[in-house]
């Protein structure tokens, strides 16, 4: 494959968040802040404050280690980002917590060579800069993957009060007729199972398509939404579910999300789970044991950033069914 991680830019997440190898890229134009191996302390007085970890867990250790190392985009929400305001940033607070230590993160810009430069780089004599991804694909083959989290799908989102109210499901918006359709300006990452649904469903003229890696500085994921969809460039957007479900609820009133289904051949639905180094397997029995007791406060926090989420098993969707 060689779509981008749509949590990056918005296309296929089973896809590998970057494939070639090479020491961590260095652009000349990246600001300070953005550099990579810029690793944020989180506040240790927090763990003072924290419970008694969990049954299984090994008190006051993240794999080992004194602190929970978390491998980060610092400009990538509703993820997270290097002010801690994203939903993995959360997660993160409530497995260090859970664990009895402090959250301190690596930040790297994940459209450069993610996996390699982060959770994978190591200099010899050093240790490794970071430990866990907190949200990475189920069957994504870089990393090892734990038990899912969350699962959710890509979505629709537009205005309301624009011609669309009357859509609640992507059947009404097939509905609408294809006069209605062609005159829809839909924004969507290339290379994205949105790409072949538009194919599929002959609303290729309609696309107007964003590039699946960008690598201008301030770029971020949202901007399809709270730029071009607010500012009437296109008159929907077809996103992954998180990231609709949070940006269109920046906006007031805020925008519709209606989430797609799978269809044959074309996968809209995707799990979510921890991503951690191979052959680490008392290490991932920790972040299981912090999923398995602690699925409320994580169903809570999904809530809290408007993802939506898919409650049945994910549809195996085949090429040639």
């Amino acid at each position: 494959m060689t779509e981008a991680n749509p949590r990056t830019r918005g296309a296929d997440p089973r896809s590998p968040v970057a494939r070639h190898p090479g020491a961590p890229a260095s652009p000349a134009h990246w600001t300070t802040r953005q550099r990579a191996v810029a690793l944020v302390g989180a506040c240790a007085a927090a763990a003072l404050l924290a419970p008694a970890p969990a049954a299984g867990a090994a008190e006051g250790k993240a794999n080992g280690r004194d602190s929970l190392r978390v491998c980060q985009d610092p400009n990538n929400l509703p993820f997270a980002n290097d002010r801690q305001e994203g939903f993995e940033n959360r997660i993160a607070e409530l497995l260090g917590k859970h664990l009895g230590v402090p959250v301190t993160y690596f930040n790297y810009p994940q459209r450069f060579v993610f996996i390699r430069n982060t959770l994978r780089y190591k200099l010899p004599g050093e240790d490794y800069p970071c430990d866990v991804i907190i949200g990475l694909p189920v069957g994504f083959d870089q990393v090892a993957i734990t038990k899912p989290y969350y699962r959710s799908t890509y979505a629709m989102v537009f205005p309301q009060g624009k011609g669309l109210d009357g859509v609640n499901s992507v059947e009404d918006f097939l509905a609408l007729g294809r006069e209605r359709l062609s005159a829809l300006r839909i924004g969507l990452y290339d290379k994205s199972p949105a790409s072949k649904w538009m194919d599929r469903h002959a609303l290729v003229d309609q696309g107007v398509p964003y590039q699946t890696i960008n690598v201008a500085m301030d770029h971020y994921v949202g901007d399809i939404i709270d730029k071009d969809l607010v500012g009437g460039k296109i008159d929907v957007a077809i996103v992954w579910g998180p990231v609709a479900g949070y940006y269109a609820n920046k906006v007031d009133p805020p925008l519709k999300v209606v989430p797609m289904k799978s269809e044959p051949g074309i996968q809209f639905d995707f799990a979510f789970g921890m991503g951690i180094r191979r052959g680490e397997p008392e290490w991932k029995a920790q972040l299981e044991g912090f999923l398995d007791t602690h699925q409320a406060e994580i169903a809570e926090i999904l809530e809290r950033y408007h993802v939506p989420l898919i409650d049945e098993p994910p549809k195996v969707v085949s090429n040639g069914s």
